[in-house]
């Protein structure tokens, strides 16, 4: 019988580390710790040896720092990374960015030390299972590609009679962007849950923004829904959206999780779907797990258009696939397709 079993290799500088990640690693049957590495020079040769199916890679390290690395790895010969590092509020732009070259997930080390022993090592070991499954594909990193804004953009300033919902998990940062980015000025008001740290969306929403022609923003409580902006929801807050009689804003409570996550995709699109499903559209990319397909369910009951992504354009074919087995989408498309659906569809209401 051939061995099944997950390769991985831990880089990081740290010793501790390293012999931590082993330990916690080596207790499932089902993964394989082939070596570690304390830079990146060290970790290619031992690559060029033995390929592994996962990488868990820091981003500070001598000799070369892990997102130079993990730019080589993608756009070389792409392995799932989990990037498992320590990440300051004023450094995680850090963290986006290792999620738009490619990285799986991001782990912050300073929020190990929040959860359980218990859950900590739960945590690791299931995103390393996430990650081997994972599609990765080669990247041409060598321009980055930003967007020069225009000036000339009046409906911003209008309420949004329609609402866009978008819901994600792992992977969705770069579906979100791929989406955000050929969406025109005068859309439809946009709200998003990326499951992501706290300390991560209000950056993911300024590299958003930055790279859009509309306005991208982390939610503050009670904003209003406009035209031409995205609002996202803050990590470790949950975000409804309410009819406040003039217009659609958003709201933010502290309640608890949610399928495990605050915010939660289910928590969006429940309360959209009592204030504004014939008005709204929900849409469910890629991710693990199953939060938001019963919430994109009760959209698609209520009157809503739903859309799931398909399987061969997310990075994790968990959160659609659910979604789908609930025939909660309306329609099912590839990640290329969805912005111009969505404008095309929306022009004729």
């Amino acid at each position: 019988m051939p061995n099944t079993k997950i390769k991985v290799l831990i880089i990081d500088d740290s010793v501790v580390m390293r012999q931590t990640l082993s330990h916690i690693l080596s207790k499932d049957r089902q993964i394989k710790v082939i070596g570690t590495a304390a830079d990146p020079f060290i970790a290619a040769e031992m690559i060029s040896k033995e390929p592994p199916d996962v990488i868990t890679l820091d981003i500070e390290m001598p000799r070369m720092d892990g997102l130079t690395f993990l730019s080589k790895i993608m756009s070389q010969r792409p392995i799932p990374t989990v990037i498992i590092s320590r990440f300051t509020e004023k450094g995680s732009g850090n963290a986006i960015r290792a999620l738009e070259i490619g990285a799986i997930e991001v782990i912050d080390k300073n929020t190990l030390g929040a959860k359980s022993k218990t859950e900590t090592e739960q945590h690791i070991i299931h995103l390393v299972k996430v990650a081997s499954k994972a599609m990765v594909r080669r990247k041409n990193l060598t321009g980055h590609s930003t967007f020069k804004r225009s000036s000339m953009n009046d409906a911003k300033s209008l309420p949004s009679e329609q609402v866009i919902a978008f819901g994600a998990s792992t992977g969705g940062t770069v579906a979100l962007a791929s989406i955000l980015q050929n969406m025109p000025p005068n859309c439809p008001g946009i709200v998003i849950v990326q499951h992501m740290p706290q300390a991560f969306t209000r950056s993911f929403a300024e590299h958003l923004n930055s790279i859009c022609q509309i306005t991208v923003k982390e939610a503050e409580d009670l904003t209003p829904i406009l035209k031409g902006q995205a609002l996202i929801a803050p990590g470790n807050q949950h975000m409804t959206v309410i009819n406040t009689g003039r217009h659609f804003s958003v709201s933010l409570n502290d309640a608890e999780a949610i399928n495990r996550h605050k915010p939660s995709v289910d928590v969006l699109f429940y309360s959209l779907a009592e204030c504004a499903a014939s008005k709204s559209v929900g849409i469910i990319l890629t991710g693990m797990g199953t939060d938001g397909s019963q919430g994109l369910l009760a959209l698609k009951q209520a009157g809503a258009m739903t859309i799931a992504q398909d399987e061969n354009s997310c990075s994790v074919y968990g959160m659609p696939k659910e979604a789908i087995r609930l025939h909660a989408a309306e329609h099912i498309l590839p990640l290329s397709e969805i912005a111009p659906f969505l404008i095309k569809s929306l022009d004729k209401k």
